[in-house]
């Protein structure tokens, strides 16, 4: 069955992998990021429609949801895959880059599920959110992140019980340290990235495609009892405890 999907932050490394996941499946994609060029050249490469916009700003948001829902015919499941990361102790990090934080990661999720929510109060439908497991397990430097991420899960879990009654699911998936551009700064020193996988148990870091899979399948409608959930796709960097390996 073909469902009818809409990601923002489409052009991310992870944003692209999710698009491209959900159309190897046959369904029905449409796509939203603030970067026209990368926008533009994505949705040629893939097919569908698109919409530019800036995802901190809640009026252009709503615009995309509205026409993407009339381009195809409705909504089935929307996802957001924008956002930012910050590694600094709470003390050097300035008031600006904690705004920052919160605009991209925080206010970008609560404006799409508002956005999303309204369209799909009649039909019912999936929303899909990004934290970290930052926000379940205390790592040095990761303050602002952390804070923010957790903002991210909690919201994930009141919008589930506010919607629950109109068959909108809600949940959220926490990665680890995933090799997107966004992580290029810690990934493009050997020593950070050597410590970095050995903090995962299963011994490597995230590929985009990992996170994606995790999304398409919380997405779908054979997932219609779960919501509410935070599911950590960390290679058990939340929950486990790493050995040394040989």
């Amino acid at each position: 069955m073909s469902n009818r999907y809409l990601v923002f932050g489409a052009t991310g490394g992870i944003g692209s992998a999710l698009c491209r996941s959900l159309l190897a499946s046959g369904h029905q994609v449409a796509f939203s990021a603030r970067n026209a060029v990368k926008l533009d050249a994505l949705a040629s490469e893939l097919g569908g429609p698109s919409w530019v916009a800036e995802a901190t700003r809640w009026d252009e948001v709503s615009r995309v949801v509205s026409q993407a829902s009339e381009s195809l015919g409705g909504l089935d499941g929307v996802a957001v895959c924008v956002g930012s990361l910050l590694l600094k102790p709470a003390h050097l990090t300035t008031q600006d880059e904690f705004e920052a934080l919160v605009q991209s990661n925080l206010t970008t999720s609560f404006g799409v599920t508002r956005a999303a929510a309204k369209a799909m109060l009649r039909s019912g439908g999936s929303i899909v959110l990004v934290a970290s497991a930052a926000a379940q397990l205390g790592f040095a430097n990761h303050d602002a992140i952390a804070a923010v991420k957790a903002g991210v899960m909690g919201l994930t879990r009141s919008a589930a019980a506010t919607y629950a009654p109109r068959n909108i699911r809600v949940n959220c998936v926490a990665p680890g340290l995933v090799q997107t551009p966004l992580a290029q700064p810690i990934l493009q020193n050997e020593a950070a990235r050597l410590a970095s996988e050995k903090m995962h148990p299963l011994g490597r870091l995230g590929e985009p495609a990992d996170i994606a899979r995790a999304m398409a399948w919380l997405m779908h409608p054979d997932q219609q009892w779960i919501t509410g959930q935070t599911l950590g796709v960390d290679g058990g960097l939340s929950s486990l405890l790493p050995r040394q390996r040989a």
